[in-house]
């Protein structure tokens, strides 16, 4: 049966490129077929530059690079320079004697390919049938500054940026120590990215050290472009809005887990870092807590317990109450919420989801706004469509007043991941409470407890101290004490060495 024209063109295509990746074109001593093959493979990059030249002994030679990934200064000073000036032979050339930024060798031109594509320069010369790779990358990358999303009070303002070398460096300033080990690999098919994980040796357990290291290396994709696919991708449970991994822009933050016992896994071109083994509790606690006096500390950290209860409750507790259980409303307080809901024509599950889908829409629209426009449009659009839907009776005073708090309570919790499961969490809980009142709201809490009991965070549970109890380390979970009591590693990092103090055999 004949085919249309474009299937077998595909279908032509791809049995080339087949071809093309079954045979693995080698460096030639032809200068001139080497670059003929770079120009046929990136003929619709403008952006390669072919530099040629003659060496002092009159040898042609050339050196390709992309403009904007790659160090062009490095290239003419110690490379092109380096053998226009000076007098050298092959033989000097070859063992890199005279070029300061010492190369590579390969004689593949897949590596010359990948290497260019990575920043690298790569240098080809007449007669020789290898190529020499230079690191000379240079990709664009912003100053280190504060982060937006973890604001601090008291403590140190740098935070991590889109390079996987300054994010290193970032935590080695914080943790001087010989004991802080890297294991790198590498992820991604059609564009290999590095992906780092830094930790304690003789602190961290090896099990999951070794957990993480088999997880990241059986990824199979073509690239990995956010921190948050690979996330998901090693995560244990890939059914829950609660997050499985410490996500912060922090250094001082990292290096406090990692301290503790955990890892902390770095990606290139990502300024965030992720925790693990991490617990629940552990997204209810902030670098903050211990800048500041250990009672002042305990009281926001209570505050924190309070705004996840609200956050997720409130809203349910007033559907359930005014659908089925008013009894339990003091009459006067019932007479004016009755007062209030009387032109109010919706069902409290309506009003209420009405209203929470507005402001999940404001706070939306103002993250995807510029700073200064997005905080107008949320505040105004808050307080205008509030007042309006109360006048129109769409909704009641009460309602506002519900759906402000809870929105307030969401905002108080550290981290941005914990506080959308919060706000994901919500909307089961406010169709229970409608259908079954305080029963389903009681039910719901169950189902979610049990949920947080069976989740596990690398192989930790995720439950941890409250489930299993460790009642050691309660003393830096639902409050603080002074810091001088906290001498032990909390059990939900799993640390080799308990004590804080203790010291490897081997020394710092």
């Amino acid at each position: 049966m004949p085919q249309h024209p474009f299937f077998d063109r595909s279908f032509s295509r791809s049995s080339k490129a087949r071809n093309a990746e079954q045979t693995i074109p080698f460096v030639q001593k032809s200068l001139e077929k080497n670059l003929q093959w770079i120009q046929d493979e990136f003929h619709t990059m403008p952006d390669l530059q072919i530099k040629r030249f003659i060496t002092n002994q009159g040898i042609n030679a050339a050196v390709i690079y992309f403009e904007e990934i790659s160090d062009k200064m490095m290239i003419f000073n110690d490379i092109i320079n380096q053998l226009v000036q000076q007098g050298s032979s092959v033989q000097q050339i070859q063992s890199s004697t005279v070029i300061a930024n010492k190369g590579e060798n390969t004689s593949s031109l897949i590596d010359v390919e990948q290497a260019v594509l990575k920043g690298k320069s790569t240098l080809f010369i007449e007669g020789l049938s290898s190529a020499y790779v230079f690191d000379t990358a240079d990709f664009p990358i912003r100053n280190i500054e504060e982060p937006n999303v973890e604001r601090t009070i008291k403590g140190s303002h740098d935070g991590f940026v889109e390079s996987h070398g300054k994010n290193i460096a970032l935590l080695r300033k914080y943790l001087p120590s010989r004991q802080l080990k890297i294991k790198q690999m590498k992820v991604g098919k059609r564009g290999e990215i590095k992906v780092s994980l830094m930790y304690l040796e003789d602190v961290t357990r090896p099990e999951i050290l070794q957990e993480l290291e088999r997880r990241i290396s059986q990824i199979d994709i073509d690239v990995i472009i956010n921190i948050g696919e690979l996330q998901q991708l090693i995560s244990d449970n890939k059914f829950t809005v609660l997050p499985q991994f410490l996500e912060t822009e922090r250094p001082g933050t990292a290096a406090m887990e990692i301290l503790d016992g955990r890892v902390a896994i770095i990606m290139d071109r990502s300024p965030s870092v992720l925790i693990a083994p991490i617990h629940f509790i552990g997204f209810l606690k902030t670098k903050d807590d211990y800048n500041i006096n250990w009672i002042i500390a305990s009281f926001v950290r209570f505050l924190r317990y309070i705004s996840l209860a609200v956050g997720i409750l409130l809203p349910a507790f007033y559907i359930a109450t005014i659908s089925m259980h008013f009894e339990v409303i003091p009459l006067k307080l019932l007479l004016s919420i009755g007062e209030s809901r009387e032109r109010v024509p919706f069902p409290p599950l309506l009003e209420a989801l009405l209203m929470e889908f507005a402001l999940e829409m404001l706070r939306e629209a103002g993250l995807r706004l510029p700073t200064s426009i997005g905080q107008t449009v949320s505040i105004v659009g808050g307080i205008v469509i509030g007042q309006a839907a109360v006048q129109a009776g769409v909704v009641s005073n009460i309602m506002v007043i519900v759906v402000s708090l809870t929105a307030i309570c969401s905002f108080i919790i550290p981290y941005y991941d914990m506080s959308a499961a919060v706000r994901i969490i919500r909307f089961p809980m406010m169709l229970l409470a409608y259908l079954f009142g305080y029963v389903g709201i009681s039910v719901g809490i169950m189902f979610l407890l049990i949920h947080i009991i069976s989740m596990n965070s690398i192989g930790v549970p995720y439950g941890l101290p409250v489930t299993p109890i460790r009642l050691y380390d309660w003393k830096d979970a639902f409050f603080k004490l002074p810091q001088r009591f906290l001498t032990t590693r909390p059990d939900s990092a799993r640390p080799i060495q308990k004590r804080k103090s203790q010291l490897s055999k081997r020394g710092r």
